[in-house]
């Protein structure tokens, strides 16, 4: 059994080089998880690969089941996760293609089911969520980069807006005042129900795009495959160094 569990998002709804040995259907007090949790060896090491939006990929954003997502991979063991998801670039260093692993976190969604702490409580229970993302897994993502030679921006704050339609320039404009670089709609309450459930997350995204009236007039769909195609691939070369670093840490 693998603590280690990859989410992947648009772009990344299977795992190439994953040697698949089970899949485990999954139930949870909040209903099915948006596909089988797949049990498999990357580069030889036990990983557990979850499609955030299907197999195949049709669930939008506001639709995904986080909180069955994330309990479902706690159930199963998994004590830390990496998720993958595209993301729109608003800082001007963060161009089509490019890969980053973000520091903080913005929430702009509303009416998702966020937190596993709402009925028959004893008490309210709250989570520090200072620094949202486990400095750990950020670090390791980052040297994984370094060793794969993929270049990768270090930190930069996320922006989680609600989807499933793409952002106006105007609310693009006041994401960038808050202070985020980049802008994705499944960062949250994912990153939350993880920490809620004591689960080290960290996050590599990929710009697909970038956003609203930071480049052209009309974003094509043609164009984002495109650019995932390429940002997907550093990702993948920087996941299999990174889970055979965190083998070897662990003595595996």
């Amino acid at each position: 059994m693998s603590d280690l569990a990859i989410i992947g998002g648009t772009g990344l709804t299977t795992l190439d080089g994953l040697e698949i040995v089970r899949r485990e259907p999954a139930g949870t007090p909040w209903g099915a998880p948006s596909a089988p949790l797949v049990h498999g060896r990357l580069a030889g090491i036990g990983v557990v690969f979850l499609a955030r939006h299907g197999e195949p990929h049709t669930i939008p954003p506001h639709r995904v089941n986080y909180r069955a997502n994330v309990w479902a991979l706690h159930h199963a063991g998994v004590r830390r996760i990496v998720a993958v998801a595209a993301v729109g670039g608003i800082r001007a260093d963060l161009g089509e293609g490019a890969v980053a692993v973000p520091d903080q976190i913005v929430d702009y969604t509303w009416s998702r089911a966020h937190t596993f702490f709402e009925d028959d409580l004893d008490h309210p229970v709250h989570v520090d969520f200072t620094c949202p993302y486990c400095a750990r897994l950020r670090a390791g993502l980052l040297d994984a980069a370094r060793r794969a030679e993929v270049e990768v921006a270090d930190g930069g704050t996320y922006a989680a807006t609600q989807g499933p339609r793409l952002e106006s320039a105007a609310e693009i404009d006041r994401l960038e005042r808050d202070g985020c670089d980049l802008v994705g709609m499944t960062g949250m309450p994912e990153a939350s129900l993880a920490r809620e459930l004591g689960m080290g997350y960290a996050h590599c995204a990929v710009v697909a795009n970038r956003a609203a009236g930071r480049g052209p007039k009309v974003i094509t769909m043609e164009a984002v495959r495109a650019n995932l195609e390429s940002g997907m691939d550093k990702v993948r070369r920087v996941l299999v160094e990174f889970v055979e670093d965190a083998a070897s840490r662990a003595g595996a």
